[in-house]
């Protein structure tokens, strides 16, 4: 289903609010049919993107496309083509499933006609049909994350923005909106996904963004992220606290990089085993040892740092 066609593109994009700035001149292009993520602390840059793309908050530099049109000037016939699932579900919680999903998809000029049958079909792509007139309120927070990305697929949209979408949620319902999103991209609908949850990136994005003080510090696949900016794998040794110092002279030579934690030290080396028993050799004995592979977490800590943003 994917293309080359970039179905989304942002030159120079700026988004000012008084005297910050708060995207500072970025470039992007999502294409037709892909996943695409940005990612990034609080404060990066990622939700004022998002609402651009959105129509819901106009640029205040450079250029931005969102189906080849501009978002200043048709913003009603964008809105008309895009769903849009916001971080926090906004659902009318007095109201039924099925009449969630009606009353949105009126919004959109479907006929009763129309609506009804498209209900059905969204409570049923979302495992809801059994709970179809039931109120919204008394729901666990999976059904109703699940019926806010049913309600925002009323139009059939082309494109499909979710801002953090699986936030709050148990890992059963994290998994089963994976699925539900990995469906969607089956049938070529764009999806835009901003995350704080690196393993969702990995499983969803085709590319991704990493935004960081509002620019684009690294582009491109998970896969190709990770062997960009880390290594192979990654050897962490435990300490107790403040005993990782002493033994960091004796490992630094066997890693490309060591990064001091509290309790423990990270050696990004392309052969963990080995590794562990150089360090062993070397008189080095940690609390306890671990060989994993390298993630999308280590590269946003890299580019992003440790420091808590608020």
């Amino acid at each position: 289903m994917r293309s080359d066609e970039a179905i989304i593109s942002g030159t120079g994009l700026v988004k000012r609010f008084a005297d910050f700035e708060a995207v500072r001149g970025i470039d992007f292009q999502v294409r037709r049919g892909e996943a695409f993520g940005f990612l990034g602390p609080n404060g990066a840059g990622k939700s004022s993107t998002m609402r651009m793309v959105s129509c819901m908050s106009p640029r205040s530099g450079g250029e931005l496309r969102v189906l080849g049109m501009d978002p200043d000037r048709k913003g009603p016939a964008i809105r008309a083509r895009i769903g849009v699932v916001p971080q926090q579900d906004n659902l009318d919680l007095e109201l039924t499933v099925r009449q969630n999903l009606q009353v949105y998809g009126r919004y959109f000029g479907l006929t009763r006609k129309e609506v009804r049958a498209k209900a059905v079909e969204l409570m049923e792509f979302a495992r809801l049909t059994d709970r179809a007139d039931h109120d919204v309120q008394p729901l666990s927070g999976g059904m109703k994350r699940r019926l806010t990305i049913a309600r925002a697929l009323v139009n059939d949209p082309e494109v499909l923005l979710l801002d953090e979408p699986t936030t709050g949620l148990d890992p059963q319902a994290r998994h089963l909106l994976w699925e539900k999103l990995f469906q969607l991209k089956q049938r070529g609908v764009t999806l835009i996904i901003t995350t704080h949850y690196m393993d969702e990136a990995e499983q969803l994005c085709d590319r991704l963004v990493v935004m960081d003080g509002g620019k684009i510090v690294a582009e491109g696949s998970p896969a190709e992220l990770i062997t960009r900016y880390a290594t192979r794998e990654v050897l962490e040794l435990r300490f107790p606290p403040g005993d990782q110092h002493a033994a960091v002279d004796k490992v630094r030579d066997l890693a490309e990089r060591v990064e001091v934690l509290p309790d423990r030290l990270l050696l990004y080396t392309e052969d963990g085993d080995a590794a562990t028993t150089r360090a062993h050799d070397r008189g080095v004995r940690p609390i306890s040892t671990l060989v994993r592979r390298s993630s999308l977490e280590d590269v946003f800590l890299r580019l992003t740092g440790r420091t808590l943003v608020d």
